[in-house]
């Protein structure tokens, strides 16, 4: 058995979150757990008692009774805590009095300010008071496409406090990419910036927000974020200026049922429409209250960060937090740009205690050897999006000048939280997530539907969570619903990862399952590939697929983006073949190498192994996906290029 690279503390256990609450467990509830993963057995086999201890334990508000938990055992359809309602914003604010600072605002022109609880509240009243004029109603929808500052927490609040279903796109999002998910869901009201910087330029939008109010007839009203509004006056709706909102009363919190719409995320949309994935008020309260205090044991008076925008569900996410009571840090701008240790350096100077990026950003610093600041708050590092390497975990602790948190987590857009991911209480081991999330009855499946825990397969949720989706919007049937999660393992939410539980019972994710790499009977997870090219200097980024030609024949490429100057030699081949064998197999190492300028990726930051897969399965230029949703869509270019020379 491997030794673990970091072991918490007698102090770090006693005074976590989730030590406080198997105590009170057993004074109030006569249970007993002697360690994590018996706690985590008892949140699964016993759900019911599980869930509903929450609403005691954070004493959560809401008004009504519950004669039953769970409407049902099996999914889906399962409605939550009938008969209760309550409002997810009114938990929001509850530590307002003990930590006043709401939000803390940073961009890469280096402007940056406080706004504190009685700031944010305001705003959100003169927002509830404009839907209030506009005779909007609980469950209508409010729509933002919006930079990520503090207007677009403002408006999110907002919304929920007022009992809307609340949705945000990116302002780097195209027209096209925002009328295909707005559309779906009819919006009363769009929330724009008219301009956004990203890289050291200002991209202007006017003409984006002219195209999307012109596309959505639902749409009755305009609030501009900008100081020049005569440019949209001409359209067919009224329009407002953010700054001139005007006020009647305090905000107040409307309570809604507990399985009430509270906001609208998409899956990517490269293969069609995008899917308008609708989350519950009281299931992502129960959720985040559980992931934020229990996992990753976030206090009162913490400064809680994450690089994301609002086309990715961590930005929702973050918001979570302040259920916990702490301090939410923005940033909207290039992460690595003027400096590409900018946000270290934002770290330091705003004492972060928590700090939230994705796998890519960890490795990169990494490849560009990115020297940390001494951070003597800082207590975690977050990191979603992809598998985290475990090269990554001892870049980590050998550059932080005291022993922190390292926690991968992965979940994702479908829930609003995370599978899997940190245990305060529990050692680290490296390039492993520490354990399944209380209420997640996690399980691998082999193809078959057979348990493997301790071998790679498929990962399977077998019991229903109330962070599920309550439904897709325009799903009427819940044929979309079904098809997402349970066509292929009846009943059991299959969520498309690649995964095995260790010893230790942690878990390793090998990369999604429909992109695996399978050759000769052996199946191996992108991410083990793209872990041994990590250690080669020259190498920026890679993609690797597999797919069996016409012939019947397998092939494997693997397409190499290289640091500039740098060209794909034979010696730098051998060097790519070498590393495989050694670190995977000498099956797995690729068919073919092409060097490619850039590798796709969508906006939320995620690699497009499938989109590829598909261009060399066959499918035509434009017809692949909706390429809005690419952050940088110009890179498929190339790969039809290489498939047409391939004919």
């Amino acid at each position: 058995m491997t030794d673990p690279i970091f072991i918490p503390s007698e102090k770090q256990i006693h005074d976590a979150h989730l030590t406080h609450y198997i105590n009170w467990l057993n004074q109030y509830k006569g249970l007993h757990f002697t360690n994590y993963e018996s706690l985590w057995s008892w949140s699964v086999n016993e759900m019911a008692t599980f869930w509903a201890s929450l609403l005691d334990y954070f004493e959560v508000i809401f008004s009504g009774r519950f004669e039953r938990v769970m409407s049902k055992d099996s999914m889906p359809g399962i409605s939550w805590f009938e008969g209760l309602e309550l409002n997810y914003a009114e938990h929001l604010s509850r530590h307002a009095e003990l930590n006043p600072l709401a939000i803390i605002y940073q961009d890469e022109a280096r402007f940056s300010k406080k706004v504190f609880w009685k700031e944010v509240l305001e705003q959100a009243a003169r927002l509830q008071h404009l839907f209030e004029s506009f005779n909007l109603v609980p469950g209508d929808r409010v729509a933002g496409y919006i930079h990520n500052g503090v207007e677009a927490s403002e408006s999110l609040f907002a919304s929920i406090a007022s009992g809307m279903v609340w949705s945000s796109a990116s302002p780097d999002f195209g027209s096209a990419t925002v009328i295909d998910r707005f559309r779906q869901i009819e919006p009363k009201i769009l929330i724009a910036v008219d301009q956004y910087q990203y890289g050291g330029k200002i991209f202007d939008r006017t003409n984006e927000i002219l195209e999307i109010c012109q596309a959505i007839h639902s749409i009755e009203c305009l609030v501009i974020i900008s100081s020049n509004i005569g440019k949209y006056q001409h359209l067919d709706l009224e329009v407002h200026q953010w700054d001139q909102l005007s006020k009647s009363g305090d905000l107040r919190f409307t309570r809604v049922p507990f399985n009430h719409p509270m906001w609208i995320v998409y899956s990517s949309g490269t293969t069609g429409l995008p899917k308008a994935i609708t989350h519950s008020q009281g299931g992502m309260l129960l959720e985040h209250l559980k992931y934020t205090h229990f996992h990753n044991n976030v206090k009162i008076g913490e400064r809680y960060f994450w690089y994301t925008s609002t086309g990715w569900m961590m930005w929702n996410f973050i918001h979570a937090t302040w259920l916990a009571g702490a301090t939410i840090i923005l940033y909207d701008g290039h992460p690595m740009i003027p400096d590409k240790d900018v946000l270290w350096k934002m770290a330091e100077q705003e004492s972060i205690d928590h700090f939230g990026t994705s796998a890519p950003y960890i490795h990169s610093c990494m490849k560009d050897e990115i020297k940390i600041p001494n951070l003597p708050k800082l207590k975690s590092i977050s990191s979603t999006g992809s598998p985290l390497s475990a090269e990554a975990y001892d870049w980590v602790s050998a550059n932080f000048s005291k022993k922190i948190y390292l926690w991968s987590m992965s979940g994702g857009t479908d829930i609003g939280t995370a599978f899997v991911g940190g245990c305060p209480i529990l050692p680290i081991y490296k390039g492993e997530i520490q354990c399944r999330a209380l209420g997640c009855d996690l399980h691998v499946l082999d193809e078959d539907g057979g348990e493997c825990e301790y071998e790679v397969g498929e990962l399977v949720i077998e019991k229903p969570m109330p962070c599920m989706p309550i439904y897709f919007w325009n799903d009427a049937d819940g044929q979309k619903y079904q098809h997402a999660y349970f066509d292929y393992f009846p009943r059991k939410w299959r969520h498309g990862d690649w995964i095995n539980i260790t010893e230790h019972h942690g878990l390793i994710i090998h990369g999604r399952s429909d992109t695996t790499l399978k050759r000769y009977g052996v199946r191996i997870g992108t991410s083990e590939i793209y872990s041994a090219l990590s250690t080669i200097p020259e190498i920026q980024d890679s993609l690797i697929i597999h797919i069996d030609k016409d012939s019947g024949d397998p092939w494997m490429p693997l397409f190499i983006k290289l640091i500039e100057g740098h060209k794909l030699t034979g010696e730098l081949i051998n060097l790519i073949k070498s590393n495989i064998k050694s670190k995977c197999s000498p099956r797995h190492v690729p068919d073919d190498f092409f060097q490619v300028n850039d590798i796709p990726y969508t906006l939320s930051g995620k690699k497009m192994e499938s989109l590829v897969k598909k261009i060399f399965q066959g499918v035509e230029p434009g017809t692949t996906s909706n390429l809005g949703t690419l952050k940088n869509p110009d890179s498929i270019d190339e790969f039809f290029k290489i498939k047409s020379t391939m004919n």
